[in-house]
Formats: C-alpha cells, sequence, structure tokens
C-alpha cells in the first residue's frame, strides 16, 4: 500500500514544523501549505517526503489550486490539520475592523475551504482526519482579544458542527485548545523572565495530534485542553 497523506496548513517554525517532521516520522507523505516559500523550500529539503505549495488559506481558489496540485503529486489527503493562524491584539474599540475580518477569513473560512475540497474523499474512504489547532480565545472573550477571539470561536463552532456531521461517516474532526505560550525564539525573547516549564513544547504539541488522528474509532475525542503542568487556569 502507498503510504497516506497528511496535510498541514500554516506551517511555521513552531507548531506546523513539528508537525510535518512528526508525521514523516510516522511515514506519512506530507503536503505543506505556507505564504513563506522559503520555509517551506527548507523543509522540502529536510523531511525528504514533504512538499511544499506556497497557499494563502483565506482564497478559496488558491486552495483548489493547490488541491488539485496536491492530488496529482501525492494523493488525496487522509489528514488535514488546520494550523493556520491570523491573530491581532486589542480592544473593540481599537482594533481595525478590517483585521478581524482578515483573521475571520484565515481561521474559520481557511477551515471552511479546506474541509469542502477533502472531506468528500474521506466519506467516500470511509475513513480519514480534520483536525483544528485552536487555543483559549476559542471558549472566552477578553477585552484585548477583540479582534481574534471571535474568530477562534466561529471555527471551534464549525469544527463541532463538522464533526456531528462527519463522524457517522468515519470522518474524524478534533479541536485541540492549545493553553500555553508555544516555545519559541521570539516568545522565549518575550518572556525572558519565565522558567522552561511555563512554555509548551512545539514536538508535544505534534505528539498529542498524531495521537488524536490514530485514536481508536470506538473513543474518539473533540475537545482536547494542553497546557503545561504549571499553567493556572
Amino acid at each position: 500500500m502507498s503510504a497516506p497523506i497528511c496535510l498541514i496548513s500554516g506551517v511555521g517554525p513552531g507548531t506546523g514544523s513539528a508537525l510535518a517532521k512528526r508525521f514523516t516520522e510516522g511515514g506519512y507523505r506530507v503536503a505543506l501549505l505556507a505564504r513563506n516559500e522559503a520555509r517551506l523550500a527548507a523543509l522540502e529539503k529536510e523531511l525528504v517526503t514533504a512538499k511544499g505549495y506556497p497557499c494563502d488559506v483565506s482564497d478559496a481558489a488558491q486552495i483548489d489550486h493547490v488541491a488539485s496540485q496536491i492530488e496529482r503529486d501525492l494523493g488525496s489527503p487522509s489528514v488535514v490539520i488546520h494550523n493556520a493562524v491570523g491573530g491581532a491584539f486589542g480592544t473593540f474599540r481599537e482594533i481595525d475592523p478590517s483585521i478581524l475580518n482578515r483573521n475571520f477569513q484565515v481561521n474559520t473560512m481557511g477551515l471552511l475551504y479546506l474541509a469542502r475540497r477533502f472531506s468528500p474523499a474521506m466519506i467516500d474512504a470511509k475513513k480519514g482526519a480534520i483536525i483544528v489547532t485552536g487555543n483559549t480565545s476559542a471558549l472566552r472573550g477578553k477585552p484585548s482579544f477583540a479582534g481574534f477571539a471571535p474568530t477562534k470561536a466561529a471555527q471551534r463552532i464549525l469544527a463541532e458542527a463538522m464533526a456531528r456531521e462527519l463522524g457517522p461517516n468515519g470522518v474524524h474532526v478534533a479541536y485541540l485548545v492549545v493553553d500555553a505560550v508555544i516555545d519559541l525564539a521570539w516568545t522565549r525573547e518575550r518572556f525572558k523572565d519565565r522558567p522552561d516549564e511555563f512554555f509548551i513544547k512545539p514536538k508535544a504539541i505534534a505528539e498529542e495530534i498524531w495521537h488524536v488522528v490514530h485514536q481508536d474509532r470506538s473513543a474518539w475525542s473533540f475537545n482536547v485542553e494542553l497546557r503545561p503542568f504549571g499553567e493556572t487556569w
């Protein structure tokens, strides 16, 4: 049998790259979606079974075009991970409304476009997984997150609607809430005074997503929450 295919959107230096490495290590061919072509090229050199596709997931036409390329080059993905994110900080009086709309297009509409394009093949195969990476903004509206939280809440509700529809067809949809600061160079610089245990490791996030994707269908998760052991919540 040929290797299964995993598509990952929003392949940045943290979670996206860690996911790409975990799934290639697990025997998948991986389609990498990002706007940063240099990062995609670097990962292609590092991961021999991965292939990069420049794409803005807020653009339905780009997704359709890239999807056709992926199906031609690799085949139809059995796993789709929507990790692309649009974010901005500010109260509802401070934010530029166009930024909120942009974040909605990436976070929520990007998920819709990807799911509509790839779920039919999963339904036909009676198997597959669609995983969405989120955060606590999907569960609560803090004042300074007004330009971001509404879009993540909408994303989570869309994922839940998808899970209820696709589950009986053999397709597992799950939403992963990351309640933590991800361990990256810029977050380390911003939180210089914090100990190592304050940060969540991208590799650990990827490992949990791997687990959720491969859960027995008699015990599927939808809401999955991750946080460091010392996190107050």
